[in-house]
């Protein structure tokens, strides 16, 4: 079992959504975001006063995999998001010690489903 934890930008989660439709993952949990990576944010002005914004929007994708869906996950994701330009995102793979469904009490593999 697996944890795939993916930053993208806001504006690709439709795609990245579609994409994991179509390789049969359905279960995600997204949350919005604020971050900063390479692309170290951007000048705006205010009022005539110049701040530096560097904590940049994204959306936070969490999705518990099985072995078998752990690659078709991360190719989703990234030819829904990739556009060859910085700040496109990132994505964490991690092991999963546990999992348990809280209306069953099933634990591992059948938890995820």
């Amino acid at each position: 079992m697996f944890l795939i934890t993916a930053m993208i930008q806001p504006n690709k989660f439709e795609e990245v959504k579609k994409a994991l439709f179509a390789a049969e993952i359905t279960k995600m949990t997204v949350s919005s975001v604020k971050g900063c990576g390479q692309q170290m944010g951007y000048e705006e002005s205010f009022r005539g006063v110049a701040q530096e914004i560097n904590l940049l929007n994204k959306i936070r994708l969490d999705i518990a995999v099985t072995e078998p869906y752990v690659e078709k996950t991360i190719e989703a994701i990234v030819g829904a998001a990739h556009t060859d330009t910085i700040g496109d995102g990132k994505i964490f793979v991690t092991e999963l010690k546990d999992c348990i469904r809280i209306r069953t009490g099933e634990r591992g593999d059948a938890a995820i489903g």
